[in-house]
C-alpha cells in the first residue's frame, strides 16, 4: 500500500520550521513500522493519486488561501476512490467556521459567533454592545494562522470596520468577543487519535500579543486533564469527527465552562513530541482506520 503524507508547497509564506520537524519525525516513524510513506504537495499538477491507496492530510497549510482549488482536489480524490483521512466530507465541512452553528445547535458550547455573509456590510460598533465586551475578534470564515484576524476595539474599530468591509466582499466572516481568559489561562488543545484521548496541552500568547500559535510566538505546556475534562472534549469530537484519524480540540474555560474555538480536523501541529507514545498512539489510530 503507498500512502501520501499530504502537505503543501512551502514559499515562505509561513513559518513552517515546526510543523516540518513533526512532518519529518513522524514520516521517519511511519517508515520506520513497514510503512511505504512518502510527502507529497496536495496541488502538486504532477502527482498522480491513483497510484496511493490512502492520503493522510498532515500540513496542507496554504488550503485556505486557495480554498476553491482544495475543494476540487477533493472531488478528484473522491472520483479516484482515495481514501482520505480525514474522511473527505468531514474535511469539507470543516473548511468552513461556520460548522461552529451545527456544533452549536447539537447542544455543545461554543465561543459566541456572528457570521458576516459575503457583500454584506457591518458596522463592529454594535458588536460591542451585543456581546458585552470592549473588544472583538475577526476573522474569515475560511482561514488559518490568524490570517486576516483583528483584535478590535474603541481606539481602532473604525480603522477595522473599513478594512473589514473590502474584505467582505471577497469572504465570509466571523465575529466573536475577545475572551480575555485566552490571555490569563491560555487556550487548551485536546488531541484525539480515531476518537481515543492522546494528550493534551495550554497554548499561551507572548506578552503583548493575543496569537497563541507558535509561529506567532506563543509557549506550550503539556497538561494531565482529569477525566472530565477529557469527556469535556470528546464530546466535541463523538459528534462531529468519526472516523477521523486525528482531532484537535480547542477551546477556554470562561467561568468554569468549556467554550470550543474551533475543532480542528484538517490541518493542526498535533504536538507529538509532547509525549514519546504520541506516535504509537497515532501509528495505531491509523492501523485501525485503513
Amino acid at each position: 500500500m503507498n500512502i501520501a503524507l499530504v502537505t503543501y508547497l512551502d514559499k515562505g509564506a509561513y513559518d513552517s520550521a515546526t510543523v516540518e520537524s513533526e512532518d519529518d519525525k513522524l514520516l521517519n516513524f511511519l517508515q520506520e513500522k513497514g510503512l511505504n510513506t512518502e510527502k507529497v504537495i496536495w496541488n502538486d499538477q504532477q502527482v498522480n493519486w491513483e497510484d496511493y491507496s490512502l492520503a493522510i492530510l498532515k500540513s496542507p497549510w496554504d488550503y485556505f488561501d486557495l480554498i476553491e482549488e482544495f475543494y476540487i482536489w477533493l472531488d478528484e480524490l473522491e472520483e479516484k476512490k482515495v481514501k482520505l483521512l480525514n474522511p473527505i466530507e468531514v474535511v469539507r465541512w470543516n473548511a468552513n467556521k461556520q460548522y461552529l452553528q451545527e456544533i452549536e445547535a447539537a447542544g455543545l458550547k461554543i465561543t459566541p459567533s456572528f457570521f458576516i455573509q459575503n457583500k454584506e456590510s457591518v458596522n463592529l460598533e454594535h458588536f460591542f454592545e451585543k456581546f458585552n465586551t470592549n473588544k472583538l475578534i475577526v476573522k474569515p470564515c475560511v482561514s488559518g494562522g490568524a490570517k486576516n484576524t483583528f483584535k478590535v476595539t474603541v481606539d481602532n474599530v473604525t480603522v477595522v470596520n473599513q478594512k473589514l468591509n473590502l474584505l467582505i466582499q471577497e469572504e465570509d466572516f466571523i465575529i466573536q468577543p475577545f475572551l480575555p481568559e485566552i490571555l490569563e489561562n491560555g487556550e487548551w488543545s485536546f488531541i484525539f487519535f480515531n476518537g481515543a484521548y492522546s494528550h493534551s496541552l495550554i497554548k499561551q500568547a507572548k506578552p503583548g500579543d493575543f496569537r497563541v500559535q507558535p509561529a506567532h510566538g506563543g509557549s506550550v505546556h503539556p497538561q494531565k486533564p482529569s477525566e472530565d475534562l477529557i469527556a469535556i472534549a470528546e464530546r466535541y469530537v463523538t459528534l462531529f469527527a468519526k472516523n477521523c484519524l486525528y482531532a484537535r480540540v480547542d477551546g477556554t474555560f470562561v467561568n468554569g465552562e468549556f467554550l470550543l474555538m474551533e475543532l480542528e480536523l484538517i490541518e493542526p501541529f498535533l504536538f507529538l513530541n509532547t509525549e514519546p507514545e504520541n506516535y504509537e498512539r497515532y501509528y495505531k489510530a491509523l492501523m485501525d482506520l485503513m
